[in-house]
């Protein structure tokens, strides 16, 4: 199959939705923790977080800036400047997704969706207790995307709590070991594994297959 822009912007709604959303692969789940100015304890899945920089660490996601329709993780973003973000473990995905009803603003998502809110030294946004990857943030910057009226939530990582047993000597962390899970459009999910690893790509050490 093949579709132009234009025939693109003719299909269904839902199915061009469904669509676009899937063609980018399999992204990160991630539950983003966020707690009101009156206390109220926020969870919501995201599937956009990236990955923006190591010095200083900085990680960004997308999401909708409140306007008619009531978005509790901006705004509780943009009133405390501090959120997390929980990687979603294995076993957990039919919960994490969950997250996106639209509760009321004073109902938590931790609550409803079975998940334990856990809170770690003095950093004053809760975390997701069944997580394996968590990650304590503060706001840098947001950046406008005008061509849809998303925003980039920019924020610096100032507390990361992982398992020792899935780290190697260099830092790196199995995404397998650990049950990590991905999401492909809007409510499919998969669990990782670990296809290959491959050392520093150099010109000059191309395998035989390239020369």
């Amino acid at each position: 199959m093949i579709l132009t822009g234009k025939e693109i912007g003719e299909l269904e709604s839902l199915y061009r939705i469904n669509l676009i959303n899937s063609i980018t692969g399999i992204k990160p789940a991630n539950l983003v923790g966020s707690m009101s100015t009156d206390n109220h304890e926020n969870l919501a899945i995201i599937s956009s977080v990236v990955h923006m920089g190591s010095n200083p660490p900085l990680i960004g996601f997308i999401m909708r800036p409140s306007g008619e329709v009531r978005r509790d993780t901006y705004d509780n973003i943009q009133a405390q400047n501090y959120y997390t973000i929980n990687q979603v473990p294995s076993g957990f995905e039919e919960k994490a997704h969950y997250t996106s009803a639209k509760f009321e603003s004073q109902e938590s998502e931790f609550l409803h969706c079975g998940f334990t809110p856990q809170y770690l030294e003095d950093f004053p946004i809760p975390f997701v207790q069944e997580s394996h990857i968590k990650m304590g943030l503060k706001k840098v910057e947001e950046i406008p995307i005008k061509s849809n009226g998303t925003i980039m939530i920019i924020g610096q990582v100032e507390l990361l709590q992982v398992s020792k047993t899935a780290l190697n000597e260099e830092g790196q962390l199995d995404l397998e070991t650990l049950g990590a899970v991905g999401i492909s459009g809007l409510n499919r999910y998969y669990e990782l594994k670990l296809k290959g690893e491959y050392p520093y790509a150099r010109v000059k050490e191309l395998p035989d297959w390239k020369r």
